[in-house]
């Protein structure tokens, strides 16, 4: 199986909350993926586990709470390492016992997310975490999400556009020179 054991103390503030979401780790770093029923969430997590290591906090439960300022995701106890495949059954997988949430992500909704988002938060255990908005199924999803990932992690914030980029309005109409 995975790795059970955490850096992270069991214990959370009381303020900890039930949310429904899914949650990952890559490389230590907490990805709390939110959206509907039939959105993606696990499908995702999934192929990040699967294609570039991740492991499973948290599926389709998250408990979330802030220890030191710090937003952390853990699977509630019936639910550890648990993850539900649609169209195969609810199947042991690797996981962790809990993740510092570094970065959120809303998926679905059935709209495309726009082509240069300004940089957005999602309230996580009271504590603003960068978010990004993505279509789960999109082949380019997990490559997208660990971008904004290693941004985050570099930067403390997912990059919106950058210096001295033109924006090029919808039509060809003359070019946004963003300051």
């Amino acid at each position: 199986m995975g790795a059970t054991g955490s850096h992270l103390p069991r214990t959370m503030s009381r303020a900890s909350q039930l949310c429904h979401a899914t949650c990952v780790s890559l490389n230590g770093a907490g990805v709390l993926l939110l959206g509907p029923s039939g959105s993606g969430k696990s499908d995702l997590a999934l192929r990040l586990m699967d294609g570039y290591g991740a492991l499973l906090v948290a599926d389709d439960a998250v408990e979330l709470g802030a220890e030191g300022g710090v937003p952390v995701a853990r699977a509630p106890e019936r639910l550890l390492g648990l993850l539900e495949v649609r169209g195969v059954g609810i199947l042991p997988v690797p996981h962790v016992e809990a993740a510092p949430v570094r970065l959120a992500v809303r998926l679905g909704g059935g709209t495309a997310p726009e082509r240069l988002p300004e940089p957005e938060t999602e309230a996580v255990a009271g504590v603003a975490v960068p978010l990004i908005l993505l279509d789960a199924f999109q082949a380019s999803a997990p490559a997208k999400l660990r971008l904004a990932l290693a941004a985050v992690l570099a930067t403390g914030a997912v990059p919106g556009v950058p210096d001295r980029f033109e924006r090029v309005a919808p039509g060809g109409a003359e070019a946004e020179v963003v300051p």
